[in-house]
């Protein structure tokens, strides 16, 4: 029989025909799908419910959201999985749904290769679509394609499955139903996703589910696609108090097969807060939680109770799907705003974007898939590398032992390392895509605390950074692939060597060891280098100019001091006592300072030490100086 035409209510269209013309038996089925194929005009496509009621009532729920009739766009390729298993009028109906159809036999991840024509060595794109029953929608057959497909960006896979044949001729007949011209609000409640907004979605964000009748929402609203996201399993997915539900109560149950506590008891959410998805007027739902596609043999639960079946046995053209776990959040929110926005494919955003987070596709399109927008652009979800530098250079001084405990420093560290560990997150990430403000902040923190240290090296040059390399170096081997012969500023030979820390607690750092002068240069990776022009002496009471180069810096401002050694120290000034040395876009910048000795001072040989501080990382550099006799008057 034909369904009555539905009138207006709440959320509905105006009084229309039915796009659907519903049938119980499979032998009137087969003759109205030939008839259908045949019309010369648009007709109602047949629908074969084998009896069930539930989906007789989505047939008719449908009607308000679905207007014109017209055949699916076909995918390239199809195959049908166990064709014996489904009756013939649904094989006439499935069968425009592709171009060529192969055999069941052929579907391999190899097949991906053999479809793909080439033109001028790339291959063109194309689509394949997979047709069956559930129960044949399984883990080993399926899950190669998938994955194969994933990294085939010209391949395009949906499916077409129900819960048995009356399912798969319902969803069947569904791709044949256009989305009233009336039907256009997009929709996005998230239960865990906290802050969330987009204009031009009706959106509720995971404070507003707690604090919105959800369930009013979604049931009186007919969407063009409708998003749910939340924490759940195969059955459910959790909206603070309200919960989607995947209970069909009018399919059988398996005693057999795991199934949920509402199988035995109440549910364990509020029952008046239940969302039963069938009832869901959606031409696309995407189902943004764990499990709630899974492969049939998979799954946790009874096919019952499932989320995905539920959705296809409702009024959904399209259902999005994840087969497994994933962890989904700002960046995958945000992505399929802009695909629902644009017309793009929910399952193809989706799963670039949970590409950057996770080693495997995890959502899957059924239905035939025909939105063709373009892909909306990733947001950034890469932290800077002056993030990471600056994270690892924190932790190891504030985790390990380079600092004591009581060091004034820690605090101020410590403050830093929460706020830069949050700034990495993908959710910081996505949230603040214009990254000016937070790299500024990061800068004036650094730059901040970059004087500090300087600061403390001129009252003070031994200090427990100054002796970090030492610290560093214990803890840490040798790369003797990173170890080159250079000569040092005395022209003497040396070596340049490469330490790499065994620790968390300790830095990479790069050294410099002369035959003669000793130990002349240590920084950590990505830090300034420095050299010491100076003469190699000069006479009591004397005074001198030394410059320091920069080179590998960022550019930027740099603190630069000069310090002499201890033990020479009180017969000798060096000015100023630090520099502010502007850094060039190529990394270099220079200085002088002026240094006098006393009359005084006793003749012996020295050193200078030049250090430089940015980014938290101290780079030293030392110029062996001799003290001579002041020459005798005549």
């Amino acid at each position: 029989m034909q369904s009555e035409p539905h009138g207006p209510g709440v959320g509905t269209a105006t009084l229309t025909r039915s796009p659907f013309s519903v049938l119980d038996d499979a032998g009137s089925y087969a003759a109205a799908v030939d008839a259908f194929l045949a019309a010369d005009a648009p007709a109602p496509v047949p629908v074969w419910t084998g009896g069930r009621a539930d989906l007789a009532a989505s047939a008719e729920r449908a009607a308000t959201l679905y207007g014109e009739v017209a055949r699916p766009a076909a995918r390239t390729y199809g195959v049908v999985l166990r064709p014996e298993s489904l009756p013939a009028g649904l094989h006439a109906l499935i069968a425009p749904c592709a171009l060529t159809w192969l055999d069941q036999e052929e579907l391999a991840p190899a097949l991906l290769d053999r479809l793909a024509p080439r033109d001028d060595g790339r291959p063109e794109p194309y689509t394949l679509l997979v047709a069956g029953l559930y129960e044949h929608f399984t883990v080993d057959l399926i899950w190669p394609l998938i994955r194969a497909a994933s990294r085939r960006p010209e391949v395009r896979l949906s499916f077409l499955t129900g819960r048995d044949a009356a399912s798969l001729a319902w969803f069947t007949a569904k791709q044949y139903a256009v989305p009233a011209p009336d039907v256009h609000e997009l929709g996005l409640f998230t239960g865990v996703d906290r802050g969330l907004t987009r204009d031009g979605i009706h959106l509720r964000n995971e404070v507003e589910v707690g604090n919105t009748d959800v369930r009013s929402e979604i049931l009186g609203t007919r969407w063009r696609r409708l998003m749910l996201q939340g924490h759940g399993k195969d059955d459910s997915i959790n909206l603070a108090e309200y919960t989607v539900c995947g209970l069909n109560e009018t399919v059988g149950r398996d005693p057999s097969l795991v199934a949920p506590i509402c199988a035995t008891s109440t549910c364990y959410k509020p029952v008046d807060k239940l969302i039963q998805l069938r009832d869901v007027r959606a031409a696309e739902v995407v189902l943004s939680s764990c499990n709630n596609a899974p492969f049939s043999d998979a799954a946790v639960f009874d096919p019952k109770y499932q989320l995905m079946l539920n959705a296809i046995d409702g009024t959904a053209k399209s259902v999005v799907g994840a087969i497994t776990v994933h962890a989904s959040a700002r960046p995958e929110n945000l992505v399929w705003t802009e695909a629902a926005l644009t017309g793009a494919s929910s399952a193809e955003a989706l799963n670039a974007s949970i590409g950057t987070s996770e080693p495997y596709p995890a959502y899957v399109q059924f239905g035939t898939g025909e939105d063709t927008g373009p892909a909306p652009e990733l947001p950034a979800v890469e932290p800077e590398p002056l993030l990471l530098t600056a994270s690892a250079r924190l932790t190891a001084y504030l985790a390990g032992g380079v600092l004591a405990p009581n060091h004034p420093l820690r605090p101020r560290l410590n403050k830093l390392a929460v706020k830069v560990e949050s700034q990495v997150s993908r959710r910081d990430l996505a949230v603040h895509q214009d990254r000016t403000p937070v790299l500024r902040g990061l800068m004036d923190d650094l730059q901040s605390l970059d004087v500090t240290i300087a600061t403390q090296f001129t009252k003070d040059p031994e200090t427990e950074l100054s002796n970090c390399f030492a610290y560093f170096a214990e803890r840490s081997r040798i790369d003797m692939s990173d170890v080159s012969h250079v000569r040092c500023q005395c022209g003497r030979p040396a070596e340049r060597y490469s330490r790499r820390a065994l620790v968390p607690t300790a830095l990479d750092f790069e050294g410099v060891v002369c035959t003669r002068c000793g130990d002349v240069a240590f920084r950590l990776f990505d830090s300034p280098s420095l050299l010491v022009h100076a003469e190699d002496g000069a006479e009591q009471g004397s005074t001198n100019e030394v410059r320091v180069a920069v080179r590998d810096a960022r550019p930027g401002i740099l603190r630069l001091g000069l310090f002499f050694a201890s033990y020479g120290r009180a017969g000798c000034t060096i000015a100023p006592d630090l520099r502010k040395v502007r850094i060039a876009p190529d990394g270099t910048g220079e200085t002088t300072f002026t240094l006098t000795l006393d009359p005084g001072i006793p003749p012996h040989g020295y050193y200078m030490t030049a250090f430089a501080v940015q980014d938290l990382a101290v780079s030293i550099a030392r110029r062996n100086f001799g003290v001579l006799a002041a020459a005798q008057k005549a």
